[in-house]
């Protein structure tokens, strides 16, 4: 049986064919399954650079593109293009192994000569090199070939290297790139070298060549030189073992996050096992949450065969997100009956039900905030008490039920830290007397929070002693969840080894809930691993959206900082549009104009999303585009023209999507940061940071769902946020 790889290039092409062109492919590539016959030929190129690259005919206008050694009976589907085109890549590259990892890579030498010369001519203009502070023998160790080291030593600035990022061999890209963006040798090595080196499979010796022919290599077989090489390559090259997994990659292309991960990624979804509590954290587009799904795989895959069905909870902070999390995870694992064994559930409906299922009867859940705030200020008036109804939502939220406290002596005691209004024994009296008031008027109605329902699920199964209803927990957007959450995934599993995944981004916390997570028995130190390269977003776009939070101090919920340096793009694009107007109906009629540009350029309706601060102008967006005669859905709303048409949603509403355009509308003085979302500084000084960091973090997810095009727009005076942006940049 030959040994089969695809690499992740030759898929995202074939996703774009025509159906009878990738018909034509998968009959072809099959036959390679049994071992090469006299009906598959091969064809050598004159003047190629590498002479086992071949092509094949896929159809009259279609040839596929193979490494193919003299002997031996491994092969690499790279490429399928156009005839002339599959000739001409063919002829220009050539498949060398990594100097650090023995991995196979790809290099375009007739690029990289042609780069090497305009660098040379650009670098002879200025004194100024990106890697002057990086040794020629750093260089190496991380995996730069000798023969590249001129061309990255005459680089100037960071633009440069980004216009070699087609060119350059992937992994060497990620080197440089990390380097580039602030990062240490050593941390280079750990997330670009070493994460690869750890995905190699045991069987494969460490020290393989036989690919490259050149005086690096170390000599081997050409019998297994190719099939080590691709299995190096983990992240790039996928190794199918038959026709059956050729089939079902072939199948969905588009998804190639199912085969394809990034070593740094693979490394932390498929360790054997972790001591403890594990997390993982990145910026927006890292790839968390394919990471989160290919953990709960990993786990699943792991368990007993006598394991019963929902032994490991998949789980998030909302509904919509806990849907999305199912969706893939039925494209990550078709076999039903491994599937079944993992249980996706958003953490207030798994609450629920485990409430619901001790009183035995449903229950009867507030779910608006305005009507919760009320309340408040009701019973403040009733007990003639000097505290805000706001003041009081949050010191319940914060301090009580975010330390389980269930008594006026225990509230005496309990710390506030991160509460800026010092409270003295009368003033905590006065509070404790308002909470008793409020729980006993929801008691008195039947009537419960989610957090309430949260802390009472987790109050039952402590009660309940070694009660686990789970093996295995994974968490993903965990840096949105309350501390009265936190406990009750606590109490859903047994501590030790593997017993909680966790994924999530301080920088993208929307709704102000604070947690150390070591304080409730959730340690992750030494088993926390940060994620870097953006998958989804430009560097343009990326690099406008990070300044937004240049300046801010963001916990890492476990008594440090988190940070976004070494943070960067994979991808290039146009930079973000800044579009000013001077009414609302002069910023409507630009949105629509951009919509419908957008559409015209070939982008779907639905892959164009627009995020707004309430829900209001997003319904009225909705309607000037169905007057343009462009269908639009509002989200969380009743549909608003036709279900694939153009999604709008709040910025709370778009957390966890993407989209290839995204227009920010409505980002106006007053309104972001929303007036009524902050706490006021003479009540509260440390909460009314908290609440414009929770503002700010709510537009930087809403501009980092955008993979290539980001519009954002205001009438009247911008957000402050803007020109924080604009000052950072100009720093």
């Amino acid at each position: 049986m030959a040994t089969l790889g695809i690499h992740k290039d030759f898929l995202m092409e074939f996703a774009r064919l025509e159906r009878p062109v990738q018909k034509r492919v998968h009959e072809v590539f099959e036959k390679f399954q049994e071992h090469r016959h006299a009906g598959l030929h091969l064809e050598k190129l004159e003047k190629a650079r590498d002479p086992r690259i071949r092509t094949i005919r896929i159809t009259q206008f279609m040839r596929g593109v193979v490494l193919a050694p003299e002997s031996g009976d491994s092969f690499l589907l790279l490429k399928v293009l156009p005839h002339d085109d599959a000739i001409a890549w063919a002829v220009k590259h050539r498949a060398t192994l990594n100097s650090a990892t023995q991995g196979i890579e790809l290099r375009n030498d007739v690029a990289l000569e042609r780069a090497t010369a305009g660098v040379r001519a650009i670098a002879a203009d200025t004194t100024k090199r990106l890697f002057t502070h990086v040794s020629d023998k750093d260089l190496t160790r991380l995996g730069i070939d000798a023969d590249l080291l001129p061309l990255v030593r005459h680089l100037s600035d960071e633009s440069h290297l980004d216009a070699l990022h087609k060119i350059l061999p992937e992994q060497q890209y990620d080197v440089l790139a990390g380097l580039a963006a602030g990062m240490g040798v050593d941390d280079v090595w750990r997330e670009v070298v070493q994460a690869q080196l750890e995905q190699t499979p045991p069987s494969v010796p460490q020290q393989v060549t036989g690919v490259t022919g050149d005086d690096r290599s170390v000599p081997v077989s050409e019998k297994d030189g190719l099939s080590a090489a691709m299995a190096r390559a983990q992240g790039r090259i996928a190794l199918i073992s038959g026709p059956d997994e050729l089939m079902e990659i072939l199948t969905r292309p588009f998804d190639a996050w199912r085969v394809f991960l990034h070593p740094s990624q693979r490394k932390v979804a498929c360790r054997p096992s972790y001591s403890g509590p594990a997390r993982v954290t990145g910026g927006p587009g890292t790839g968390k949450t394919v990471v989160a799904l290919h953990r709960a795989l990993h786990l699943a895959q792991q368990l007993p065969s006598e394991a019963p069905d929902k032994s490991i909870l998949l789980t998030t902070f909302t509904r919509d997100l806990a849907s999305d999390l199912s969706r893939s995870l039925e494209l990550l694992i078709p076999d039903a009956e491994l599937r079944d064994k993992i249980h996706v559930v958003n953490i207030d409906a798994l609450a629920n039900q485990i409430v619901r299922e001790d009183r035995r009867t449903s229950l009867s859940v507030i779910t608006g905030q305005k009507e919760i705030t009320a309340r408040w200020a009701r019973i403040a008036r009733r007990l003639g008490i000097d505290f805000t109804d706001v003041f009081l939502d949050q010191e319940w939220r914060h301090v009580i039920l975010a330390q389980d406290v269930r008594s006026a002596e225990s509230y005496l005691k309990a710390s506030r830290s991160g509460r800026g209004t010092p409270l003295g024994p009368l003033k905590r009296a006065q509070v404790w007397r308002a909470v008793e008031a409020f729980t006993k008027e929801l008691r008195a109605n039947g009537e419960w929070t989610f957090l309430q329902i949260c802390a009472e699920a987790a109050r039952l199964l402590e009660e309940r002693g070694g009660e686990r209803r789970f093996r295995h927990v994974v968490v993903d957007e965990a840096q949105d969840l309350h501390p009265a959450q936190w406990r009750l995934l606590r109490a859903l599993v047994t501590p030790g080894a593997d017993d909680l995944f966790i994924a999530g981004d301080t920088h993208q916390r929307i709704y102000g809930n604070r947690v150390s997570l070591r304080s409730l028995g959730i340690p992750v130190t030494g088993r926390s691993t940060r994620l870097r390269i953006n998958y989804r977003t430009t560097k343009e776009i990326l690099s406008w959206s990070t300044g937004l939070l240049t300046g801010t101090s963001v916990d890492d919920m476990d008594g440090g900082d988190e940070s976004l340096s070494g943070y960067r793009s994979a991808f290039r694009g146009a930079p973000p549009q800044l579009v000013p107007a001077s009414s609302k109906a002069e910023e409507l009629a630009g949105l629509v104009a951009q919509i419908g540009e957008w559409v015209t350029a070939g982008v779907a309706p639905a892959e164009i999303g627009i995020a707004v601060r309430f829900v209001q102008l997003g319904k009225d967006v909705a309607q000037a585009l169905e007057r343009s005669g462009i269908g639009a859905t509002v989200l969380g709303s009743s549909p608003s023209g036709t279900s694939d048409g153009v999604r709008i949603g709040t910025m709370h509403r778009m957390k966890g999507l993407e989209f290839r355009c995204v227009a920010v509308a409505g980002v106006n003085n007053g309104i972001v940061p929303m007036r009524s979302a902050i706490t006021a500084e003479e009540v509260d000084a440390q909460q009314h940071r908290e609440d414009l960091l929770s503002e700010l973090s709510l537009l930087f997810v809403a501009c980092t769902r955008a993979r290539e095009a980001l519009r954002v727009s205001w009438h009247g005076g911008p957000s402050p946020f803007l020109a924080m942006v604009r000052a950072s940049s100009d720093r």
